[in-house]
């Protein structure tokens, strides 16, 4: 059958199907060992809390209700209302419910995003996303509906003691030509756990003010919820930010809620287009949401237990590859959020994109770094090559399990 270029585009292979594919093969493959997805770990007390809070809304009758009903194009009002509360008392954000947008999960928002925000203009004019720092997360690079969408710069590499590293935004070769549309950052990053300091972070929204450009965060993993962040930074919102955030990492994937908070046109923009492509955002997981965002509770529970749940699993992963593996030439990303340890092994004699398949062969799932860095036309750096990203919230048995699997291939090819 022949397809549009359209259908071209987005049947073709990429990144972010390889790891969807292999999560559902980690899921009917009971040898597998799954540290490649990014799916949340199943922390009992928010399992708990999940399980409570959908017993009394299918008591109360609002679970029927929420599957029964559409909700508006721009989301459910309830949830929407009382996140806007919730940023202003907790945070101080000057925003109100008409800067918040629903959509279905963050993969959603960003393709909506980017397509706004860049791509072909009707004055014939072409703009691109930039990402000042890869890598950056899988998921972008084939949520663009035209090509050469995106540009990306390389970071400075800071090594640092007890054989870890962390990634700088690199101002010095930083540049962003009239033919940006948007700037774009996740922090913390996704697939690195690297979060941007304050100042990196306040630089970045000095250069997209003077150029025009809105300054586009991903806050999957943020503050103030799911709180998977383990550096002391400041959360982030003016009324020249995009925020963009999520009930994944809390614990709730699989209702795909993703949530926007932006400038008014923004806002309308997105509310029109959910319209047109899909009716409405879905209405579980706002309902699910919504006594925890009212209460507050949702904060209190990202600190005390999601939180210290995955900096300990962090902590844990770190020290056994670093028992596992003692080569100098092998170095962690400095860990400070999100659910992945970002492995860089220097001088790898074979290309990342083999050691997933001779992993793979083994049972073992990783994902190959060569996939995070949309935007970076430079098919001979050799750092891209050398690193994979490993998901640690898995089951401590499994990740033990893996990371042998894991030492074993490396250590046998630094021999």
């Amino acid at each position: 059958m022949d397809f549009s270029s359209f259908g071209e585009k987005f049947t073709r292979h990429a990144g972010i199907t390889q790891l969807m594919d292999d999560l559902n093969q980690g899921l009917t493959n009971p040898d597998a060992i799954m540290l490649g997805g990014g799916n949340p770990a199943p922390i009992p007390a928010m399992l708990d809390q999940f399980q409570q809070q959908a017993q009394a809304l299918l008591e109360s009758g609002d679970l029927v209700r929420a599957m029964a009903n559409y909700d508006g194009p721009q989301g459910k009002d309830r949830f929407i209302g009382a996140l806007a509360d919730l940023l202003r008392r907790e945070l101080g954000w000057d925003i109100t419910a008409r800067n918040i947008a629903l959509t279905n999960g963050s993969q959603n928002a960003f393709f909506y995003l980017f397509n706004l925000l860049a791509g072909e203009f009707p004055d014939g004019r072409k703009k691109k996303v930039l990402f000042p720092l890869a890598p950056e997360y899988i998921g972008y690079a084939d949520s663009a509906l035209s090509e050469d969408h995106f540009v990306a710069y390389k970071p400075t590499i800071e090594k640092l003691p007890e054989g870890q590293f962390k990634y700088h935004v690199d101002f010095e070769h930083l540049e962003v030509g009239d033919d940006i549309g948007v700037i774009c950052v996740s922090r913390p990053t996704n697939p690195t756990g690297n979060v941007l300091t304050d100042e990196e972070i306040e630089h970045l929204d000095q250069i997209a003010r003077a150029k025009g450009i809105p300054l586009l965060l991903d806050n999957a993993y943020g503050v103030p919820f799911p709180g998977i962040i383990f550096s002391d930074v400041k959360p982030f919102w003016n009324t020249n930010t995009i925020l963009c955030m999520s009930l994944s990492k809390l614990g709730l994937p699989g209702t795909r809620c993703g949530i926007v908070i932006a400038q008014e046109p923004i806002i309308q923009a997105i509310t029109n287009l959910s319209g047109i492509i899909n009716l409405a955002p879905g209405s579980l997981g706002p309902a699910m949401a919504i006594p925890m965002i009212e209460s507050g509770d949702i904060i209190t529970l990202s600190e005390q237990v999601v939180k210290p749940f995955y900096r300990e699993r962090a902590n844990l992963a770190v020290k056994l590859l670093r028992e596992a593996i003692p080569d100098p030439r092998f170095h962690i990303h400095k860990p400070e959020g999100a659910l992945f340890l970002w492995l860089w092994f220097e001088d790898l004699p074979i290309h990342c994109a083999e050691l997933y398949q001779r992993l793979k062969e083994k049972n073992l799932l990783i994902v190959p770094g060569h996939y995070f860095f949309p935007g970076i036309d430079d098919p001979d750096w050799r750092h891209s090559q050398e690193c994979i990203r490993l998901n640690y919230a898995q089951n401590e048995d499994l990740v033990r399990r893996g990371i042998a699997i894991l030492a074993d291939e490396i250590n046998a090819l630094y021999a």
